[in-house]
């Protein structure tokens, strides 16, 4: 399949119609860097006891510790975390140290137009490869990634046919479907995950149902960088700002787009783009 969003589908399942340094806010979204924003006594307690029970409860209490973070920080975008997500967000915590231990999807740089010293976009080349995916469709764009992030958090950490952890890659990326008009966003949406250079001779296979594995087709993407929040306003400006820098003529319009994120939505500067798929 390509990266147009039509051919990232559910298989089978019962799901509806599946990137991130983080300032330690409790207001933000749910993402991969929430998890690394805890300091080693933010996520420790001194105790008693002998050094097994010690540990033991130590764990258990980092894990609570960053069960009720995530909880507190999904209440702001009216997302409810439930407790089965405690182990992935644990997993996702002590296998992922740094940014720097996170893949980034590999592409190809075509050309890059600037003006005035501004970058105004990109063109890349991204070969094929596998995604992880699920589809949402909840009552609003906030809610709908939360939900599908956390489906993909899972499969991630060892909800797949290998048992094991896959490990993190960025970007994540938000495939956004428009209206006829390219003026209304739809509530459904899909978060993709880039399965890591070493499953993708073999990409595990998900536990959840909900979530599908398949190959995209090389693809060329316009892409523009853009700092701060992605909710609808702001992604629906992002978007109409590529329409102009592009112009119609050259690029015409598909019925999708993607929003590629790179840090928390919780952060000051948070990093995103905004991609337009190149039709053959």
């Amino acid at each position: 399949m390509s990266m147009d969003p039509g051919g990232c589908r559910l298989s089978g399942g019962g799901g509806s119609d599946n990137h991130y340094g983080s300032d330690g806010s409790r207001g933000g979204m749910i993402t991969l860097e929430d998890l690394e924003s805890f300091s080693e006594d933010q996520l420790s307690d001194s105790g008693s006891g002998s050094l097994e029970e010690d540990g033991q409860a130590m764990e258990e209490d980092e894990s609570n510790r960053m069960f009720h973070y995530w909880q507190d920080a999904a209440r702001g975008h009216q997302v409810e975390v439930p407790r089965d997500m405690a182990e992935p967000i644990y997993q996702l915590t002590t296998n992922n140290e740094g940014a720097h231990e996170r893949e980034s999807v590999p592409f190809t740089l075509i050309s890059r137009k600037e003006k005035c010293g501004e970058v105004l976009y990109e063109k890349r080349h991204y070969e094929k490869a596998y995604w992880a995916c699920t589809t949402v469709n909840e009552e609003t764009y906030e809610q709908s990634i939360c939900y599908g992030f956390m489906k993909l958090m899972r499969y991630i950490c060892q909800q797949n046919s290998t048992g094991s952890y896959l490990g993190l890659t960025i970007p994540i990326l938000t495939v956004v479907r428009m209206d006829a008009l390219h003026q209304t966003m739809s509530r459904a949406v899909t978060v993709a995950y880039h399965l890591p250079t070493y499953l993708q001779a073999q990409p595990p296979c998900p536990n959840d149902t909900d979530i599908v594995v398949e190959e995209w087709a090389a693809t060329v993407v316009y892409t523009r960088a853009f700092t701060g929040p992605t909710n609808e306003e702001t992604i629906l400006h992002q978007m109409n700002t590529m329409v102009e820098i592009l112009g119609s003529p050259q690029m015409p319009l598909n019925d999708s787009f993607i929003v590629a994120g790179y840090t928390n939505p919780a952060a000051t500067n948070r990093q995103n783009e905004i991609w337009f798929i190149e039709r053959p």
